[in-house]
This record gives structure tokens, sequence and C-alpha cells, in this order.
């Protein structure tokens, strides 16, 4: 990698920022669920699981909603202006959750949190992309691994907090005010002769805007796009199913508090930066494919390992060490599949617009998070959090050969990856 392409502007901290708040909202439910259920009435050790689960599955359903229309939103106001009101929504939703008094409230706050989510999740790959077509396999594995600093700082952030004593509506309260704070980077006036590249004049874009509808139409006639959307579901379900209960499956399976389960969502994280920023280094065209299917068999015996542990002594150093061991195996694991897979069908069809192709990879990823979320939630409450953490494996073996038939069997019908086009 050349220095030129190590070479990073305001744009680009920006979106590291975006990933790193999209992230810490995000993970500060999961972190804090034990707590809001004990509060709010649906405690997870006592049937309350599967309630937890469906907060996330609704949030899932407003992200879906977002992402199907925030093409238009980039088409009309560009990216910078949609990427900057996406943090304004997430910060809102996220301090309204923290003054929800019963669950009914609680619901709809994070419901407009994820409609914010979904523009940032499906506006913030191309945002990337636009500041550096050159590479932009390396750089969207780059700015994704601050997804992973984001659950890395929710651990210490939240589960410091809980840990001294404080409770979870002035953390969430704090968590949402810097999001909002987030937005000024985007929204803030350009500095002359360093603007955002956005594509084309306004004009240009509202004549685009009108395209999308039938580019939108032909992308689902495209086989390799369903299989990427397969992989990219499954793939979503592995990833954010774990780390979503990591932190409860440490805190009730293994009679843990609050700190020590937020440094097992932490191992994650770690492993998931590690996977994220390694992965971004050494990608390349030719090589994706390699990574998406070595990682995907590789992290379903560690997975199927964790799922396995029955309940040690945490006091114990050597169980202590593999439990720790395996979450950070699983981060390295999954990091690659969200950013790798979209990198990949992108390349995959050149002569589709690559935009669009981001924002419906993440329409058709996200609801496999919520799916799954509420799945293992409800294995949970069925057959223990073990029963729960299982669910993963299962998940990577549909991703693997979802990848299969997209990397390969699929492979000879598809020409040959070229330069893909940005179009809004």
């Amino acid at each position: 990698m050349s220095r030129r392409q190590l070479r990073f502007g305001r744009y680009d901290f920006a979106a590291f920022a975006a990933f790193t708040a999209y992230a810490v909202c995000s993970f500060s439910i999961p972190l804090t669920l034990v707590a809001i259920g004990d509060s709010l009435g649906f405690p997870l050790d006592r049937g309350g699981m599967g309630a937890g689960g469906v907060l996330h599955l609704a949030r899932s359903l407003a992200m879906i909603v977002t992402l199907l229309g925030c093409g238009l939103l980039a088409a009309r106001f560009g990216k910078r202006i949609t990427m900057g009101s996406s943090m304004l929504v997430i910060g809102a939703g996220v301090v309204l959750a923290a003054f929800a008094p019963r669950y009914w409230v609680l619901f709809p706050a994070l419901m407009l949190a994820g409609l914010g989510e979904g523009v940032c999740e499906g506006i913030a790959t191309p945002f990337v992309q636009d500041l550096h077509p050159e590479a932009p396999e390396r750089h969207v594995n780059l700015a994704h691994a601050f997804w992973s600093v984001g659950i890395a700082f929710a651990v210490v952030a939240v589960g410091g907090l809980l840990s001294l004593g404080c409770g979870w509506r002035p953390v969430l309260a704090a968590l949402g005010a810097g999001t909002l704070a987030v937005s000024l980077l985007f929204l803030y006036r350009e500095t002359p002769g360093r603007e955002y590249p956005e594509t084309g004049t306004a004009k240009k874009r509202g004549a685009e805007e009108r395209k999308l509808r039938g580019e939108f139409v032909k992308i689902l006639r495209e086989p390799r796009f369903w299989a990427a959307s397969a992989a990219m579901f499954f793939g979503a379900g592995a990833e954010f199913g774990l780390t979503f209960w990591s932190a409860a499956y440490l805190q009730l399976h293994f009679r843990t508090g609050a700190w020590t389960a937020g440094l097992g969502t932490g191992a994650i994280a770690l492993g998931m930066f590690l996977g994220r920023t390694g992965f971004g280094c050494i990608a390349r065209p030719g090589n994706l494919k390699y990574i998406l299917l070595g990682t995907g068999l590789g992290t379903i015996p560690v997975t199927a390992l964790l799922a396995a542990l029955r309940r040690g002594t945490m006091a114990d150093p050597l169980f202590f060490t593999l439990l720790f061991l395996l979450l950070v195996l699983a981060g390295i694991g999954i990091a690659p599949f969200w950013p790798t897979t979209q990198v990949y069908g992108v390349t995959q069809m050149p002569h589709r617009d690559s935009t669009l192709l981001y924002i419906c990879f993440s329409a058709l990823g996200i609801p496999g998070c919520g799916f799954f979320a509420w799945l293992m939630g409800a294995a949970g409450d069925r057959f223990g959090l073990s029963g729960a953490i299982a669910v993963v494996p299962c998940c990577l073996v549909f991703f693997s050969a979802a990848t299969i038939l997209n990397a390969w069997i699929l492979e000879k019908h598809t020409p040959s990856p070229a330069k893909t086009r940005s179009g809004v």
C-alpha cells in the first residue's frame, strides 16, 4: 500500500467517528440489556430474553425502511448531508431511550435510532468508497474496523460505569449526546478546495435519482446478487447475534459481573478490529473469496466450542483464558463477513451501480441481524444461553455455502470484474 493510499482527511475521520458512534449506540443496548430488563419489567433470567431480542428485531425493521430509501436521499442531498443527518437521528433515538419509563416507550425510541442506523448502514460504505476509488477494498475494511473500536469503547464506558454503580439511563443519555456531536464532522461548513467528492452536481444527482428505480430492478435480476445477499444474511446473523448476546451469555450463564461480561464483548471487538485491519491490509480483488470462505469455515469449530463450554469457575485462570481466547478468535473469524462480502459482491457485478448495490446488500443483511438476535433470544428462553450461542455455527455453515455458490459455482456466468460505477 502506498503512502498516498494511507493519507486520511477530514471525511475519513468523520467516517471513522460515524462507525464508532454507530457501534457504541448499537451495543450500548445489549450491554445494558440485563439492567434495562430488570428496570422495565422483562428480566432476562426469567423468560425475558425473547422480549430483549424483539427490541433489536423491531430496530432492524426500522433500519430496512430507511435503507431502502437512503439511495434516494443521497441522490437528492448528497452523501455528506445524509450521513450527518443519520448521526442526528441515531443520537436523538438513544437519548429518548434513556428516558423511557416503560418497555412500550423504549420500543419506539430504539426504532427511531434504527431509522438513522439504516441510513448510516447504507451510505457509510459508499461514502468511504468515493473518498478512495483507487483501493476501496482496503479502505472499506479499515473504516469498518472502527465499528470494533466503537464496541470496545462501549465495553469500557458502559461496562465500567455499570460496575461502578451508575444507572443505565445516564449512560445512554451521554452516548446519545456524543453521537449528536459526531454529526458536526459532516454538517459543519466545508473547507474550500477540500470538499467531499460528491458524484456529480445537484442537477446530475437529480437525473440519477430518476434512474435508480430501473437500476434496482436490474440488480434484483442478478443471480450473484442473491447469492451474495444470502451470505450477507447469514454472516450478519453470526456476527451480530454473537456480539449482541455475548454480554448476557457471560453475565447469566457464567454468573459474571457487568464489567467481566463487557470485557467478553470487548474480546470479540478486539478480534474484529484485528481481523478487519489485518484483512484490510492484505485484501486484493483476487483473494476476497478465499478470505470469506476461510474465515467462514474456520470459525465454525471456534463458535461450536464456545457454545459447548459448561459453567466453570471464572477464577480458574485456564478456564478464563480459554473462554476469552475463543471470543477473540471468533471476533477475528467474523470480522470480514460484512465489509468483504459487500465489496466482493460489488466487484463481481461491475455493470451495476455500486452505491445501490451496497445499499441493497445492507438491506438484506440487516434482517439477518434482527432475525437471529430474536432467534437466539427465543432459543435462550427454551434451551438456555448455550443453545442460543449454538445458532452461530449454524449460521456459519449457511454463510460458507452461500460464499461457495457466489464465488465458484456462479463465477463462470459473470463477466470479468472491472471498475464499478457509483451513480449517486
